[in-house]
């Protein structure tokens, strides 16, 4: 059996690397070569003035091509600077996101948001745990198109109240003639801090850390209603009475 002899592929990457001449040229190259032709030109049979032309048109637009390179970096950063500001502001906010993580609250029913690209005739909703684990599905009526919700009352399929804390969904949707729909899952929760990965914003959450470019609304976090406390009137001449 003929024996394979594996291959350092790292050794013969830096070999490549090292024995690869550099071919690329800048403008300092280029105007160097400029100034050696001059130099070194037959002064009994100098370059046609055309020719010299040419060389110097070449060169300006090589200058032109990297400023422009130069001036689409920094717009580049400045795009990148202004799309950080703008992620702070979101802290404290709540948005809505691209994604399938909602919050599960002992004993209360949780919200399933989602999108229909076209009206649906039968919404299916799966509902997982945190670790991937199937937990219930269920069904909704007809639906538009467009932003739409679901409820899940909280139970596993036995009927069993499921425990509280983080879960994931699915939405499968047809349309009257059995037709699949385009689905978009969406997440609502509060952004308490921000992180820049390779220069990107990144919005961290309760549920999970979002990407600014998955954001599709953001509002105003919605204070719970005021508790108001029954006054009650007292009469003062009762209370003198009463003290004596």
């Amino acid at each position: 059996m003929m024996s394979i002899t594996p291959i350092d592929k790292s050794a013969e990457s830096t070999e490549t690397q090292t024995s690869a001449p550099d071919e690329i040229l800048g403008k300092n190259d280029f105007l160097n070569l400029l100034v050696a032709q001059l130099k070194h030109q037959d002064p009994l049979n100098p370059a046609e003035g055309t020719e010299f032309t040419a060389q110097l048109a070449q060169f300006s637009s090589l200058e032109q091509l990297n400023n422009i390179n130069d001036n689409l970096k920094n717009m580049s950063l400045f795009q990148t600077s202004v799309t950080n500001s703008q992620a702070v502001s979101f802290i404290g906010k709540e948005i809505t996101a691209r994604g399938s993580t909602f919050q599960l609250e002992s004993g209360r029913p949780a919200q399933c948001q989602f999108e229909l690209e076209a009206n649906a005739a039968l919404v299916v909703i799966s509902v997982y745990d945190a670790g991937g684990g199937f937990v219930k599905s269920f069904e909704t009526g007809p639906l538009d198109a467009g932003r739409q919700s679901a409820a899940w009352d909280g139970t596993d399929r036995n009927g069993s109240p499921a425990a509280a804390g983080l879960y994931r969904f699915e939405v499968q949707a047809v349309d009257a003639d059995d037709r699949a729909v385009s689905v978009t899952p969406l997440m609502s929760s509060v952004v308490t801090g921000v992180s820049f990965i390779d220069q990107t914003a990144q919005l961290i959450t309760g549920l999970q850390t979002i990407a600014i470019d998955d954001v599709v609304a953001v509002s105003e976090v919605q204070a719970p209603p005021e508790t108001i406390t029954p006054e009650i009137e007292t009469n003062s001449n009762e209370i003198i009475n009463g003290g004596l």
